[in-house]
């Protein structure tokens, strides 16, 4: 007899070990399998009703007092089997009544189990209760048989978790009441106001049947069309929103059927569920077949196919004042229309398996009828012009157009540059920060608070005209005509498409001035030859000057031919076109065709300015991304840069920079560039290698000099003496001297011993003056034979004046030549008082602001440039 408990305990734990595997692959499928959906949810309710069973045979061995481990393997199946059901029934469709809400399901959810009531299992520690579930909605019909009126209460149980797992809509139901003349379901009948429910008398019933043939039939030639075995199988691999609604009808009927009623039905049985036709019947036997689930009730109880031979004690029926609520809620909601989609929603079901060869394509929201939207660009159309007021959702639709492109395209495919010209810091979740040190892969570039550096807006066009040449060079090597052919000819190449956004584009052209000129200039390029190469513009404005600013270039304007319009957006379709004037707040007119009134789509728009569900996106991404991936370029307009410790001496030894080249090279501050490259100012053995610091700003004035002696100590051997003739300078130069590895230091009474000591030794020497025209015309002989001379035996002067007056007093007065000043770095001195040192005449065009020079060397420079001084010995460092 032990033998055999023992043999008897094996196969219990060979067939719990089965039917657990069963339940992972299950599992396992349904991530990974969305073609075969109703394979799939089949063989999930297999895999529940063994488990089950298997759990009724383990009772049975507890019973015999076999092992007491058989129970405790027992009780750890009970736990796979309650995750199973957890998984099988989330939400609405297994939560008991005290507690149910509904739950509607993301955009492509699939219908789950729903539950009928509860199966008690005795696991050895306890009584535990496990949740009854029964198929429905693409997967079975239920034929419930016994008590009446129980089953009536389950019936009203399975249609409104039906309907609280489900959009509004989805579900439509017919009821067959010939007894009660829909009295049995009348708490849902609100649903009718909305057209969800038709309630269908006596003598109705044949006319029924015969619309749900004719249902099945069209469903199976204009949907599926032979391509899709149900429209589960459609559902799940077109990743959209369900075509056709499910169809639930009810028959509560007691009464024999004719033999066409019968034979109607039959055929309902076996091809409504691919089709989304479910029968729900009581009081009818329905003939035997793989999609019917049957339910037998009596006293509370019931059994059914799904869970075997074990008895469900049955769910009270849901209370009718909270289905009738349902119901109101739902024809409210319906009227209103379905709701906008998520951002989630734009996610696809997997990341970044889309090519960019031939174009880019991506949903930005939903039309009002449900499906998603997608915005190309590509060959045609090119470029994009987006447009609508202050508050009206563009920085909203930009982020959800980037997070939707960047879900399907991988660095590899594609890279962002992005420049924001408003006072505010739109991109700047895209680049690593002090809270979240992710980043967007795709980015490459991102610009905030940039409103008062159009430099940089130049800068950004120039790199992209640059990277054009490259592309056009490359495809002429392979005759190659555009992006596609490049690719295929060059497969070891990196060639993403580029998309540039440039929110209010046109701060980038106001003013009559070199920049601005410049800046159209690259623009049209880019806009015309960029198709080709897979460079495409996207520029965003708020104000209709923006776009008109555009309209007078009707080279430049053509090439937009993609027209994004926001609510009340002036000037951005075609003037006939007034979609704009009275779409609602959150949508957005989609017109790929210059803005011609024929080609509108109306979006609605998703909330994509939420951190947490961008945060979301963007770690998945990073987490995802590339091993050569590096982070993007973060320019903000309105942080100082600090010197870099690569341009400082390493302690008290000097320390050799490979990329400074033979003449030593000080660097006075940040370029306005892609790079973020370092301003240097070559100090080589020729005339005029001496810079002048011209302006009042004396915590800027002091910067720049402590920057460049820094960058030069840090180059080899070199002395530096330090003349500080402004007390308000002292604290800088303080601190500057400390750092330096072999400096001195002059005060005004110590003028005389400062020019004593710059005689040559073939070291180079590097006279820091502060206010040097505080020396007085005592000293001017001497300073100018300095500045002559100096620079032929390694000796250079990086002084400060205060304004370009007080220089040429000290080099001569008017009429002096200004050639031993080789270089100049002005802070706060206009464009007209540079004049004197200016290859313009009438001096540049500068209009000085906080923490930017105009830095200008002789001989580098055609035209001044603005540059950014480090923040190098101040209070913050």
């Amino acid at each position: 007899m032990g033998s055999h408990r023992n043999t008897l305990v094996a196969v219990v734990r060979q067939e719990l070990a089965e039917a657990r595997g069963t339940a992972r692959a299950v599992l396992a499928a349904a991530e990974s399998a969305r073609s075969e959906a109703l394979r799939r949810k089949q063989l999930i309710r297999d895999a529940y009703s063994t488990c089950l069973a298997q759990l009724a045979e383990a009772r049975e061995a507890a019973r015999q007092d076999i092992l007491r481990r058989t129970s405790t393997e027992a009780a750890t199946l009970t736990r796979n089997v309650e995750s199973l059901a957890a998984l099988c029934a989330s939400g609405s469709a297994g939560t008991p009544w005290r507690y149910w809400t509904p739950t509607e399901p993301d955009r492509v959810g699939r219908p789950r189990l729903l539950r009928i009531g509860t199966v008690s299992y005795d696991a050895g520690d306890g009584d535990r209760r496990l949740p009854a579930l029964v198929p429905l909605l693409d997967h079975a019909h239920v034929n419930l048989v016994g008590d009446p009126e129980t089953a009536d209460g389950v019936i009203s149980g399975l249609l409104l978790r039906a309907l609280g797992t489900t959009r509004p809509g989805d579900v439509r139901l017919t009821v067959y009441d010939p007894e009660q003349l829909g009295g049995t379901l009348a708490a849902f009948a609100p649903l009718g106001n909305a057209g969800l429910l038709s309630f269908v008398g006596p003598g109705g019933l044949s006319a029924v049947l015969d619309d749900l043939v004719e249902q099945i039939c069209r469903v199976n030639e204009t949907v599926l069309a032979g391509e899709y075995a149900s429209l589960a199988e459609l559902t799940a691999a077109t990743a959209g929103p369900r075509r056709e609604p499910w169809r639930v009808v009810v028959l509560l009927a007691d009464a024999e059927l004719t033999g066409s009623q019968r034979a109607q039905l039959d055929r309902i049985v076996r091809t409504g569920v691919a089709c989304g036709v479910h029968l729900v019947v009581r009081g009818l036997e329905l003939a035997p077949h793989p999609t019917v689930e049957h339910i037998a009730v009596r006293d509370g109880t019931a059994t059914c196919d799904t869970t075997g031979e074990l008895t469900v004690t049955l769910d009270a029926p849901p209370p009718p004042d909270r289905i009738a609520g349902f119901a109101r809620s739902t024809a409210e909601r319906l009227r209103e229309g379905p709701p906008p989609a998520s951002f989630a929603d734009l996610e696809p079901d997997k990341l970044w398996t889309e090519s960019s060869a031939h174009g880019l394509a991506a949903p930005i929201g939903d039309s009002t009828d449900g499906p998603l939207i997608c915005v190309p660009l590509g060959d045609d159309p090119p470029h994009a012009l987006i447009g609508g007021p202050s508050g009206s959702g563009k920085t909203n639709l930009i982020y959800a157009w980037i997070g939707s492109l960047a879900a399907r395209y991988s660095p590899a495919e594609l890279a962002f540059y992005l420049l924001d010209f408003k006072e505010g810091v739109s991109f700047a979740r895209f680049a690593p920060g002090p809270r979240d040190p992710s980043w967007l892969p795709q980015v490459r570039l991102a610009g905030i608070n940039v409103n008062g550096d159009r430099e940089f807006g130049l800068a950004m066009l120039r790199h992209l005209g640059e990277e054009l040449r490259a592309r056009a060079q490359a495809a002429k090597r392979y005759e190659a005509s555009k992006l596609a052919e490049l690719r295929a000819e060059d497969p070891g190449g990196h060639w993403p498409r580029i998309v540039a956004v440039i929110d209010e584009f046109q701060v980038l052209l106001a003013g009559r001035d070199a920049l601005a000129d410049e800046a159209v200039t690259l623009l049209e390029d880019l806009a015309r030859r960029g198709r080709s190469q897979g460079i495409h513009l996207v520029l965003a404005s708020q104000d209709v000057s923006g776009i008109e600013a555009l309209w007078g270039r009707s080279g430049l304007i053509g090439q937009f031919t993609l027209r994004i319009a926001l609510p009340k957006a002036r000037r951005v379709l075609a003037d006939t076109n007034l979609a704009a004037a009275v779409i609602p707040r959150f949508h957005a007119v989609v017109n790929a065709d210059s803005g011609a009134a024929g080609a509108n789509h109306i979006v609605r728009l998703p909330d994509a300015g939420d951190r947490a569900a961008w945060r979301t996106l963007q770690h998945k991404l990073w987490h995802s991304r590339p091993d050569d991936c590096v982070p993007p370029r973060l320019f903000d307009g309105d942080a100082v840069p600090r010197l870099p410790e690569a341009y400082r001496p390493a302690g008290r030894v000097p320390r050799v920079t490979s990329d400074i080249g033979s003449s030593p090279g000080a660097v006075l501050g940040e370029r306005i560039d892609v790079a973020a490259r370092p301003a240097r100012l070559r100090l080589g053995r020729m005339p005029g290698r001496n810079l002048a610091v011209l302006g009042t700003r004396t915590g800027e004035a002091c910067d720049v000099l402590a920057a460049a002696a820094l960058s030069l100590a840090a180059q080899g051997p070199a002395r530096f003496s330090v003349a500080c003739l402004d007390p308000g300078a002292e604290r800088a130069a303080a601190r500057l001297i400390a750092e330096l590895p072999q400096a001195d230091w002059y005060g005004p009474a110590d003028l005389d011993q400062l020019f004593a000591a710059l005689e040559p030794d073939g070291i180079p020497h590097y006279l820091l003056g502060y206010a040097l025209d505080a020396a007085g015309p005592s000293y001017r002989e001497r300073l100018r034979a300095v500045l002559t001379d100096g620079p032929e035996d390694r000796t250079h002067v990086l002084g400060w004046w205060r304004s370009v007056q007080r220089l040429r007093d000290d080099l001569g007065g008017i009429g002096a030549r200004l050639d031993t000043i080789g270089a100049w770095v002005a802070l706060d001195v206009q464009g007209p008082e540079l004049s004197p040192l200016s290859p313009q005449p009438g001096g540049p065009v500068w209009y000085p602001r906080r923490r930017r020079a105009l830095f200008f060397d002789r001989s580098v420079h055609r035209h001044p440039e603005v540059i950014i001084p480090y923040e190098v010995n101040s209070d913050h460092t």
